[in-house]
Formats: C-alpha cells, sequence, structure tokens
C-alpha cells in the first residue's frame, strides 16, 4: 500500500495513527460527518492534518448513518433485543463508505485508530488483539470481510494508550489529552428510550411486568426500556431482587426472574462472520464472550448452516441479550463473531 486514508475522530488515537501512518506512506485524512459529529471534533481532526501537513477531507455520512446505525438501533431494540451501534458502525461506515471514499481518493487503503492488530497467515488475513489488552478493540471489529481486512492497516496495534498520548504530546498535538467517551456518540447522555421515542415519534405503550409463572408483578413504561438482566429502573418493590430476563413484543410483556435463573450454557448467533479462518464445519473448542466487557470464557462452538453457529459455555453465563454480539477467540486470534438470537 502506497497511498493510505486515515480515519480521524478528532481524539487522540486517531490523531496518532495519522501521525504514524504520514511518516510512513503518502497520507490523505478524512473525517465523517455523522448524525452525531460534534463540530470540536471536526476541527480537531481538521487541525491534526494541518499540523502534520496532509490533506483533509470531510466527508458528509450523515444519511448513511442514519439508515443503518440508528435504523439497526431502532429496529433491534423494537424487536426486543439490545443492539451495539458500534460494531454496526465499525462494519457499515468505518471500513464500508471510508473504503469507497479511499477508491475515490485514489488511496490502496485505510488506516485507523483502533487498537487491533492484523496478521497474514495460510493465505487468510487474520485479526488479532492488541498488544494492550486493556485498550484492545477485536471485538468491536470481528464483521470485517477478507477484503477489508486487506486494505486496512492499524498502527496502534502494538502501542500502549499512555504511549499514544506521549506520542501525541510529542508532535504538540492539541488534543493530546483529550478525553475518550464512553457513550453512544448519538445518545449522550444514556437515554435510549427517550432517544428513540424523540427520533422516531413513536410512543411506547405500558405494559406489564410478570414473572416466570405469568402472574402479574406490576406495570412497565415500555417495552424497549429494559434490558436482559436489568435490576435496577423497574420501579417496583418486591420482596426479592427481581431481574429482567425476557421480553414479549407479541404481548408487550416484560418477564422478571431470580438472579439464578438469568444463566445459561447456550447460545445461537446469526450472521457468523469467519475472519481468522474459514468455516471448519465441525464443531471445536476455543473461547467467546458474549459482550464487550467480560472476560472470555471457554466454550465448545457447532457451525450451523445459513451463516449460523451454537456456542455452549464450560460453565453457565448470565444475561445473554438478543441483539449483542457473540464473539469466538483462539488465543490472541479472533475466529469470527455475530449476533445473539
Amino acid at each position: 500500500m502506497k497511498k493510505i486514508l486515515i480515519a480521524l475522530s478528532g481524539g487522540v488515537d486517531s490523531s496518532v495513527a495519522a501521525g504514524i501512518t504520514a511518516n510512513e506512506y503518502e497520507a490523505v485524512g478524512a473525517t465523517m460527518k455523522l448524525y452525531c459529529s460534534k463540530e470540536t471534533d471536526l476541527r480537531d481532526a481538521e487541525n491534526i492534518c494541518k499540523k502534520i501537513g496532509i490533506p483533509f477531507h470531510l466527508l458528509d455520512f450523515e444519511e448513511d448513518f442514519k439508515n443503518s446505525v440508528i435504523k439497526d438501533f431502532i429496529d433491534t431494540y423494537k424487536n426486543g433485543g439490545t443492539p451495539n451501534p458500534c460494531i454496526v458502525c465499525n462494519k457499515v461506515m468505518k471500513f464500508g463508505k471510508l473504503l469507497e471514499a479511499a477508491e475515490k481518493f485514489g488511496c490502496d487503503g485505510i488506516a485507523t485508530g483502533h487498537y487491533v492488530k492484523i496478521e497474514y497467515r495460510n493465505g487468510r488475513y487474520c485479526l488479532k488483539k492488541a498488544a494492550d489488552l486493556s485498550k484492545d478493540q477485536s471485538y468491536v471489529l470481528y464483521g470485517l470481510t477478507q477484503k477489508q481486512l486487506s486494505k486496512t492497516i492499524f498502527p496502534l496495534g502494538n502501542m500502549s494508550k499512555e504511549n499514544a498520548r506521549k506520542y501525541a504530546e510529542g508532535l504538540s498535538f492539541d488534543n493530546s489529552d483529550k478525553k475518550e467517551s464512553q457513550d453512544i456518540c448519538f445518545v449522550p447522555d444514556g437515554d435510549y428510550f427517550k432517544f428513540i421515542e424523540s427520533y422516531t415519534g413513536e410512543k411506547f405503550k405500558k405494559g406489564y411486568f410478570k414473572d416466570k409463572n405469568g402472574s402479574i408483578l406490576g406495570t412497565h413504561q415500555g417495552i424497549i426500556k429494559y434490558t436482559i438482566g436489568q435490576r435496577k429502573g423497574l420501579g417496583l418493590a418486591l420482596p426479592q431482587p427481581m431481574y429482567v430476563c425476557e421480553k414479549n413484543i407479541d404481548t408487550n410483556e416484560v418477564i422478571l426472574c431470580t438472579n439464578e435463573e438469568l444463566f445459561e450454557k447456550e447460545v445461537f448467533v446469526s450472521d457468523f462472520n469467519w475472519v481468522s479462518i474459514e468455516n471448519p464445519n465441525t464443531k471445536f473448542k476455543a473461547n467467546a464472550k458474549i459482550r464487550y466487557n467480560m472476560k472470555e470464557q471457554p466454550c465448545t462452538v457447532y457451525p450451523l448452516p445459513d451463516n449460523r453457529i451454537k456456542i455452549v459455555f464450560d460453565e453457565p453465563q448470565r444475561a445473554i441479550t438478543k441483539g449483542q454480539s457473540a464473539v469466538v477467540y483462539a488465543n490472541d486470534y479472533v475466529i469470527g463473531g455475530g449476533i445473539i438470537e
């Protein structure tokens, strides 16, 4: 790769990735203007490009973002699931629309500030965990295709967050001490229910909380307001702690259970993307995790038809949640991932 389009968010990680890439390749900077973009971030990204002396492009992908990331977010909630919009954004926007833009600018590939590695072996591009496991982002990148991986570089794969900040300070980047955003960009206050009602103009009807025996425990405020494993914010006074374990969209009911009843061993996964290996079509031992901030757990993976798999964990896992992603690992390699049914 000779000419690289660098994806800049205005944050320190992508800025450092830009600085490193510009030293090794002919570089072009680009920032995607999305539904949730802040003017300060767009300005910071442009200033970084000026600082390191590379061209800057502002790409207006706001409608694409609405039609893919936000639409999937709302649809998943309305269908009883709990989405992970960052995974959709990476797949569709950062490594989809951005790669298309790179080709238009005559670039051979893109670079991003993700903490993850790529390794080419046995004729296949493999996705690996970052050297700094506390920053590893391989979980949210399992959806990348072989073509996308072949055209991507991750300059921060072997770098710690601390060293990235030092690199930014060394280049006198104005954003070297900029705080990281922990929230979903288009729901900065974390109130997904309010966002969806405001964005769609829909009002979600109240319904019943019930236990597994069908007994009514109270009234919920709208079925999309709750997620599997939730205990706080139910607004109920119960004799023992109860947790959301099921959402029945057809009857508009939220089912509650005890903590012990939240644990399960089996999970079925759709739209599974095989990354570092091809589908082996036979069961195999691996590790997997069903949410971003959890430790991988040993399991057996059973490939199924139509890009589905079944994961059977060695030990029961708590609050397996429809709409979230299950990602399978073999040591540092991402075997693949998909959406929990």
